[in-house]
């Protein structure tokens, strides 16, 4: 039996504070919205009950902030695309973010199962003086359980119109994208972070945060290597690949917290749901 999950979460400023509303049908939905920084930001932890997704499963997510709103977006577990029997496990993201608008997507890991055909994809629109933090992190296999990702393949598309466009698909088989120093480098977890906007930053605020998250990659756990640009004027992303990937989450969420701090003015304080 397959599954088709779909989410609908709308976030809406309602006076001085961030409100959520959502839908859903099937085994996905809001477990709890949260307010651990006062009204203005609403946190909301997304909850999967089965757990993961086998051949053929569909999890829709689609998150619209209105003008003026400010949610965060989270996970309890990581999404697990389990081994395929033949047909496609798919995820799929829209985030939507209105005028002036700020959300903060930020999911654990997904795990790409040995013998697992996944899809992973996210598309986000920002809307004029809105601005959205992000991530996407992979794990590939489990190779503290001895269960290396030695078959199936992983598709991943990341993509902003207009700002950043991203289309990968990593097979297994694929020895030399996996093993290459111009691939992954034997490395088996990988991880980007952006922050996009949808007014061009200035000159000296892109320049005020790029120096900011590269002091904070200076300090790197062992194993993980990362590096953070600017390829145009409306984002800034950080890339991130390591052999595991609790330094490499533990990596980003610095960064996070760094962005949040020096982009928002917010305080540096991380949400109690995330693993660490």
């Amino acid at each position: 039996m397959t599954w088709h999950a779909r989410l609908s979460l709308d976030l809406q400023r309602e006076q001085q504070k961030t409100v959520a509303r959502f839908h859903h049908d099937g085994p996905l939905r809001i477990l709890k919205s949260l307010y651990p920084e006062g009204e203005g930001i609403c946190h909301n932890v997304i909850v999967h009950p089965p757990g993961g997704l086998v051949g053929g499963d569909v999890l829709d997510v689609r998150v619209h902030a209105g003008a003026g709103a400010h949610g965060l977006v989270s996970t309890p577990g990581a999404t697990r695309f389990y081994r395929s029997e033949g047909a496609a496990a798919t995820q799929q993201v829209e985030l939507t973010l209105d005028e002036g608008a700020r959300l903060e997507w930020l999911p654990l890991e997904a795990i790409a199962y040995p013998g697992c055909l996944a899809h992973n994809t996210l598309r986000a629109t920002v809307a004029e003086g809105a601005e959205l933090i992000g991530w996407d992190v992979c794990a590939l296999g489990l190779p503290t359980a001895g269960q290396p990702f030695d078959r199936g393949s992983l598709t991943q598309h990341l993509e902003i119109p207009g700002l950043w466009l991203e289309h990968s698909r990593i097979d297994a088989a694929d020895t030399r994208l996996l093993e290459s120093p111009l691939g992954l480098a034997g490395q088996r977890c990988m991880g980007t972070l952006w922050l996009a906007c949808g007014t061009p930053l200035t000159r000296e605020r892109r320049e005020h945060l790029l120096e900011a998250v590269r002091h904070v990659l200076e300090d790197e756990p062992a194993g993980v290597q990362a590096g953070a640009t600017c390829p145009n004027p409306h984002m800034v992303v950080v890339r991130a690949l390591a052999p595991l990937v609790e330094p490499l989450m533990g990596q980003l969420q610095r960064v996070w917290a760094t962005l949040r701090t020096q982009a928002w003015g917010l305080p540096n304080v991380a949400p109690r749901i995330w693993r660490v």
